[in-house]
C-alpha cells in the first residue's frame, strides 16, 4: 500500500515538474531571451542603416541622372553659356553678348531635349512616342516663334522657320549623304523610296500654300497688296496644313507602319538590347525643367537679335535663316550624320526629311493659327527670295532622292547649293522698311521683307 502511495507521487510530481517545464518554455518564448535580445538590437540597429542606404541610393540616382542628362553629350562643353547668358542679362552687358550666350546655351539644349523625348518613349511605347517626337522634336523653333509673336516681329518667326526647313534639306541631309558615301565608297548605299515620297509630297503641299499667297499678291495687281484677302487665304490654307499633317501621322503610325519597318528595325538592330538609362518621372522633369530655360535663353535671343545684327554688320535674315536653324537642328545633325556613316540612309532620311516636313506643315501652319489667335496678322507670303529659295531647295531634294541611291556627290551637290542660299542672304543687307527707288519702275517698299510696288 505505502509502495502505490509512493508511486502515486512520483506521478504527480512528473506531472508537475512537466507542467512547470512548458511554463519555463513559454516563459523563454515570450521573454527577451539572448538570442531573441541580439536580433532585436540588430534590428534596431540596422533602422538608421537601411535609411542611409535609401538616403545614398537616391544621391545616387541623382548623380547618375546628371550625368546622362548633362554630361551624357559632348555639346556638354557649351552647358556654362546658359547661366552666363543669365548673368549678362542681370548685369545689362551688351545686348550682342547676351544674343551669343544665348545662342550657344540653346544647342546643348536642344539635343538633350531629344535625347529625353526618345527616354520617355521608352516607356510610352512607339504611339504615344511617336507623337511626342513628332511634338517636341522641334521644340526649340516653336518656342523662339512663339517668343517672336509675342514681341511682334513677325520676320524673325518666317526666318527662322524657313531656314530650319532650308536647313534640314541641304545641310543636314547634305552633310549626311556626303559624309556617309565618303565612309561607305566601296558599299552600295541604298534607302526606300517610299519613305522618301512621302514626305516629298508633303514639302510640295507646304510649297504650294507659300507659293499661293505670294502670287495672289502679285496676281491682284502690284498697286495694291490686298493684304487682308491673302491674309484670309493664309489662315485657310494653314488650317488644311495641319489637317494634311495630322493625316500624316496617322499614316505614319496606324494605317501604313510597314512603310516604315525597316527605319525601325535598324533602330532596334542598332540599339540592340539598349534600355532607357533614366526613368520616366526624371525625363519628365528634366524635360520640363530644360523647356523652361530653352523658354528663358528663347526670349533673350528675340530680344537681341536686331543689337547683334547692327553689331556685328549682319543682316537679320542672315541670322534668322541660317545662324538659328543651325542651333536648332544640331540633335538632328548630328544623329542624321552617325546613322548615314553606319550606312542606314533610311534613318537619316527620316530625320532630316521628318523634321523638314514638321516644321513646314505643323510649326508654320501652328505659328498662323497661334498669332491668330492673338490679333496678330501673319500670313504664309515669305517674300520672293525666299520663297524661291524654299522652292528649289524642294525640287533639288526631290531629284536628288529619286532613284532610291546614294553616293557622297550627291551630298555635296546639296551641301553647296546651303552656302550658295547662305552667301545670298548674307549679302542681303537690306534694313527693314527701307524704300528702295528703282528708276522709272517706281519705288519698292521692304515691310518685313516683302516687295510692295507704289
Amino acid at each position: 500500500m505505502e509502495e502505490s502511495q509512493e508511486a502515486l507521487n512520483n506521478i504527480e510530481n512528473g506531472i508537475s515538474n512537466y507542467n512547470k517545464g512548458l511554463g519555463n518554455n513559454k516563459e523563454i518564448n515570450g521573454s527577451k531571451t539572448p538570442q531573441n535580445l541580439s536580433a532585436s538590437i540588430v534590428r534596431k540597429k540596422s533602422d538608421p542603416i537601411l535609411v542611409s542606404n535609401v538616403r545614398f541610393q537616391m544621391l545616387r540616382n541623382i548623380l547618375n541622372n546628371l550625368h546622362e542628362v548633362v554630361l551624357g553629350t559632348k555639346l556638354a562643353v557649351l552647358f556654362p553659356a546658359i547661366p552666363l547668358a543669365i548673368l549678362a542679362d542681370f548685369y545689362h552687358f551688351g545686348r550682342p553678348w547676351i544674343f551669343a550666350l544665348s545662342l550657344l546655351g540653346l544647342t546643348p539644349l536642344a539635343e538633350r531635349v531629344s535625347f529625353l523625348t526618345e527616354q520617355i518613349a521608352y516607356f510610352t511605347g512607339p504611339t504615344v512616342g511617336g507623337l511626342l517626337n513628332a511634338t517636341c522634336g522641334n521644340a526649340t523653333e516653336m518656342i523662339i516663334a512663339f517668343f517672336a509673336l509675342r514681341q511682334n516681329k513677325i520676320h524673325v518667326v518666317k526666318y527662322s522657320l524657313l531656314g530650319s526647313i532650308l536647313s534640314n534639306l541641304l545641310l543636314v541631309l547634305g552633310t549626311s549623304l556626303l559624309f556617309g558615301g565618303l565612309a561607305n565608297l566601296k558599299k552600295e548605299q541604298r534607302y526606300d523610296r517610299k519613305q522618301a515620297d512621302v514626305n516629298s509630297l508633303l514639302l510640295l503641299l507646304g510649297l504650294l500654300c507659300h507659293m499661293l499667297p505670294l502670287m495672289f499678291r502679285y496676281a491682284s495687281g502690284l498697286g495694291n497688296p490686298f493684304a487682308i484677302d491673302t491674309l484670309q487665304l493664309s489662315r485657310t490654307s494653314s488650317i488644311f496644313m495641319l489637317i494634311a499633317y495630322v493625316a500624316y501621322i496617322f499614316f505614319q503610325l496606324k494605317t501604313h507602319r510597314q512603310l516604315f519597318e525597316s527605319q525601325e528595325e535598324d533602330e532596334d538592330e542598332d540599339e540592340d538590347g539598349e534600355k532607357a538609362v533614366i526613368g520616366f518621372w526624371s525625363a519628365f522633369s528634366w524635360l520640363v525643367g530644360m523647356t523652361i530655360i530653352i523658354a528663358l535663353l528663347s526670349e533673350y535671343v528675340v530680344g537681341t537679335i536686331e543689337a547683334a545684327s547692327n553689331s556685328w554688320g549682319i543682316s537679320v535674315n542672315f541670322i534668322s535663316i541660317i545662324l538659328l536653324p543651325i542651333v536648332g537642328n544640331a540633335a538632328e545633325h548630328a544623329g542624321s550624320i552617325i546613322f548615314a556613316l553606319k550606312n542606314k540612309l533610311d534613318i537619316s532620311l527620316g530625320v532630316a526629311l521628318g523634321s523638314a516636313s514638321q516644321i513646314s506643315m505643323f510649326v508654320v501652319p501652328l505659328s498662323v493659327i497661334v498669332a491668330w489667335i492673338m490679333g496678330i496678322q501673319m500670313d504664309l507670303d515669305f517674300s520672293l527670295l525666299e520663297t524661291g529659295s524654299l522652292a528649289f531647295t524642294i525640287i533639288i531634294t526631290a531629284f536628288t532622292l529619286q532613284d532610291g541611291t546614294s553616293h557622297y556627290m550627291k551630298g555635296v551637290i546639296l551641301f553647296l547649293c546651303y552656302v550658295v542660299i547662305a552667301a545670298c542672304f548674307f549679302v542681303d543687307k537690306i534694313p527693314m522698311n527701307e524704300t528702295i527707288v528703282l528708276g522709272n519702275l517706281g519705288t519698292v517698299n521692304e515691310p518685313s521683307s516683302g516687295i510692295l510696288f507704289a
